[in-house]
């Protein structure tokens, strides 16, 4: 259950509390007041077994009340955040890549309806990724009409060599945060890529003129040399973030070895950088000095994914998944019970 509310606390805590029935929630509205700001804050509501989650997604602020208990009734069905693979193409040929490489796209009118009811059940994100989220002839369509007709934030994932003035003009109001895959840099990168690196300099600032971005790096053998050189380039295109990505096992590559793992942990543990660092999840990140979202949070209710086929599943390197027919909720339910 969501809402797009001004964050009065006191109104909102008494709401949880249960002075006000759970069909009676407040509707969609902007109100004057708060005390966070000089002007009003709207910030989307997630109800969760871990308290009330208040999220902005033009600032990226997020709030989580954990000393609100929640009824379980009242606990948002959506997961808090669903990453799509909206295309299968994708021009490169990165050997370690996991995206699947037969043809395939969403509907762009069925992807608008499963995010319309997952905004209403308390999804605070939807991220495109692929294959090339740019190749999809209509992705700015797709983008504009979520941002339009949902609360979510709208986020993307590129290796920005599809990135045109045009592009990212149609793009700007629509998205939230982009994300720009960079695995090494200067010759390691156009090795691996078989793309100009100067490329992927102008692609940043082509991003940078949409929204905050972050800068996605693959960790295997051939970028482990590279971190330091990777943090810098980051903070010089004025990234937000350095999310780290290790290898995972596909059809060609075995992932990320025990010895460059070990190398990576170290790594994190002593990088000195003004860059904010991330790990995906791996089995790793209980070996850094990493953070939890959302303490406690179970991995179903932080996370789906969809494949370009509308296939849910509990994440991209997954082998299980659900059909979505109608609903996407109801896939959610038969996904999470089957697992």
């Amino acid at each position: 259950m969501s809402s797009l509310v001004n964050p009065c606390l006191r109104g909102l805590l008494k709401l949880v509390a249960g002075d006000t029935a759970a069909d009676t929630y407040p509707q969609p509205r902007a109100v004057s007041g708060g005390n966070w700001h000089a002007d009003a804050v709207t910030c989307k509501v997630r109800l969760s077994a871990a308290g009330v989650h208040l999220f902005d997604r033009i600032s990226g602020l997020n709030v989580l009340l954990d000393e609100v208990d929640v009824p379980a009734e009242q606990v948002s069905c959506a997961p808090r955040y669903l990453s799509v693979a909206l295309t299968n193409t994708c021009e490169l040929r990165c050997t370690y890549c996991y995206a699947p490489k037969y043809p395939a796209s969403l509907d762009v009118d069925r992807l608008v309806g499963w995010a319309v009811e997952l905004d209403g059940a308390g999804c605070l994100g939807l991220g495109f990724g692929g294959g090339e989220p740019t190749a999809h002839p209509r992705f700015a369509e797709v983008c504009a009409r979520i941002a339009a007709s949902t609360s979510m934030a709208v986020t993307f994932t590129t290796h920005g060599h599809r990135l045109t003035s045009g592009l990212t003009a149609a793009l700007r109001g629509s998205v939230h945060f982009a994300r720009l895959s960079v695995d090494g840099v200067g010759d390691t990168y156009e090795r691996l890529r078989r793309r100009p690196f100067a490329g992927v300099r102008a692609a940043a600032a082509l991003l940078r003129s949409v929204s905050p971005i972050g800068i996605n790096a693959v960790v295997n053998a051939d970028t482990i040399g590279d971190l330091d050189d990777l943090a810098a380039f980051a903070e010089d295109v004025g990234a937000d973030e350095l999310l780290l990505l290790p290898e995972q096992p596909t059809a060609a590559v075995a992932g990320i070895s025990c010895t460059d793992a070990a190398r990576l942990t170290r790594w994190i543990q002593t990088a000195r950088t003004r860059v904010r660092l991330a790990i995906a999840r791996s089995g790793l990140e209980g070996l850094v000095p990493a953070v939890e979202a959302i303490p406690g949070e179970r991995p179903l209710d932080a996370h789906l994914h969809v494949d370009a086929r509308g296939i849910l599943r509990p994440h991209a390197y997954s082998l299980t998944g659900t059909p979505i027919d109608a609903s996407i909720l109801e896939a959610v339910h038969v996904l999470r019970g089957a697992l």
